[in-house]
């Protein structure tokens, strides 16, 4: 038997149930993806694809909420502020910050780098027990 710092054994039983509440964990988390991925779907078709939504059945309540960020691809927004000369706005990767001041400066146009940003989402799914 192992000891901890704090004095008290770890036992065989100890670690067969930490053992068998780990595979259930995989399964639970197995199951809560498939749901997850069905719920999407409704949503998908009921609402649209990344457009948020919410359902009551019964004492429940589903919600979809999608979360949009938008990030400069680094090689082609590089690439352009080079083009435009505008070397104080890269630091081996676009400096976010500073092209928005660029932008808000007028020193830069949004056209100048068309094609350049990045949108992705994401998605999460809740559900509430609604008393």
């Amino acid at each position: 038997m192992l000891k901890n710092n704090v004095g008290s054994l770890i036992t065989k039983e100890m670690l067969a149930n930490y053992h068998e509440l780990n595979l259930k964990k995989k399964e639970i988390e197995t199951e809560l993806i498939e749901l997850k991925k069905a719920f999407n779907q409704y949503f998908d078709m009921a609402v649209g694809k990344d457009t948020r939504g919410d359902i009551a059945i019964g004492d429940y309540k589903l919600q979809r909420q999608v979360r949009v960020t938008e990030k400069y691809e680094p090689e082609d927004t590089v690439n352009r502020l080079e083009k435009l000369n505008l070397l104080d706005l890269i630091q081996k990767r676009p400096d976010e910050e500073k092209i928005k001041a660029a932008l808000n400066l007028g020193l830069l146009k949004e056209s100048d780098l068309e094609g350049c940003i990045k949108t992705s989402s994401s998605q999460a799914i809740y559900v509430k027990r609604v008393e």
